[in-house]
């Protein structure tokens, strides 16, 4: 297993600069840049602005910096026009711009071993900074979401397996389906609406993880404050989580209950706990854990963004879709950096799972 580990963790490396440079080569040509849009904001703004960043310019190279040949016309930006061109240049020069792709590319790549993942374009913060700050409030989404979609999953999907057919298994289909056509976002906007002082019960707070003045009480309350603030939310999410696993669970179960072994296990007599649990939960469960880091990503990232905005929780996806509207490249960057090795990571983890589940399962034999 020590090689197979080595192996995967030497694949890391090239896989994220892969994803790097393609992401890279998308999004810094695609037009819209940051440039744009702070060029935009000006021309939404009043003169005011423009003075600002010209007073900048001239405070930082002694005078203002204009183009050779002078004029709106020379500028490459559309959204440019009556602004004078050395607060473009500036601009270009504040946001990196002035220089070659190259040699921004290189830059990145340097940074990103060194773990520095540069500053924030509009908001003028390390990126690292801005990520640590929002990652408690996605890893509490992530992480309680799917320990409790895997808690209530795993168990009601064997037990539909093993009572397939009775009425046990068509109510709780039942309840399933409902829960697999039920978008997470609908059901958070209808949890809110119900408990959260919409338009009949205030139960649940909306905003943040914890309440104002929380900060400096004792642990007990301030744990007992965040799990009041985290029903909701979390409650949206495996609402949209439970029933796939549920019915993959179930089907998973189904189809090694019918096979061979089994039935030579029961020939043997062997009761049906043994059965079930030490023949067929070890192969059974072996696609469910293949399926756990992808789940877990998905919870992290795309499935609680709209259950952050909803609930106004300042999160890594709320993050992540601001960069991405603004064009804050430092930020799209890093975040999908994060992401990317986390996802490896726990690619890594699910393959040692694996071993866990079923010893039998040797990877450095294979080929």
């Amino acid at each position: 297993m020590g090689a197979y580990l080595l192996r995967r963790l030497l694949l890391v490396v090239p896989t994220l600069l892969g994803i790097i440079l393609i992401n890279f080569a998308v999004v810094q040509f695609a037009p819209g840049g940051p440039v744009e849009q702070m060029i935009a904001e000006l021309r939404g703004e009043a003169g005011s602005a423009i003075g600002r960043i010209s007073g900048e310019s001239q405070g930082e190279t002694g005078g203002p910096q204009r183009r050779e040949g002078g004029g709106d016309e020379n500028s490459r930006y559309r959204g440019a026009r009556g602004l004078d061109p050395a607060v473009v240049a500036e601009i270009e020069r504040a946001f990196g711009f002035d220089k070659p792709w190259h040699e921004r590319l290189l830059a990145t790549l340097s940074g990103y071993l060194r773990f520095d993942l540069g500053r924030s374009l509009f908001q003028d913060r390390p990126v690292g900074e801005l990520i640590l700050s929002k990652l408690p409030v996605s890893v509490s989404l992530g992480l309680w979401s799917t320990l409790i979609i895997y808690l209530v999953s795993i168990p009601l999907g064997i037990r539909k397996a093993v009572r397939d057919g009775s009425r046990f298994d068509v109510a709780t289909s039942g309840l399933v389906l409902v829960g697999y056509a039920i978008p997470g976002f609908l059901f958070a906007i209808l949890l809110v609406v119900l408990f959260a002082g919409g338009s009949f019960l205030q139960w649940f707070p909306l905003r943040g993880l914890l309440s104002p003045g929380m900060e400096d009480a004792p642990f007990a309350a301030r744990a007992l404050d965040y799990a009041w603030h985290m029903v909701l939310p979390t409650a949206a999410l495996v609402i949209s989580g439970f029933a796939g696993l549920t019915l993959l669970t179930k089907n998973a179960f189904m189809d090694e209950i019918h096979k061979q072994y089994v039935v030579t296990a029961r020939a043997k007599g062997a009761n049906e706990r043994r059965v079930l649990y030490g023949h067929v939960f070890r192969n059974a469960m072996l696609i469910i854990i293949a399926g756990f880091p992808a789940a877990f990503i998905s919870i992290l990232f795309t499935g609680s963004l709209l259950i952050e905005i909803i609930f106004s929780l300042d999160g890594l996806g709320l993050l992540g879709f601001e960069a991405a509207i603004r064009r804050d490249y430092p930020i799209m960057f890093g975040t999908l950096y994060v992401f990317t090795l986390l996802g490896l990571v726990m690619r890594i983890v699910s393959d040692f799972t694996y071993t866990l589940v079923d010893p039998r399962i040797d990877f450095e034999s294979r080929g």
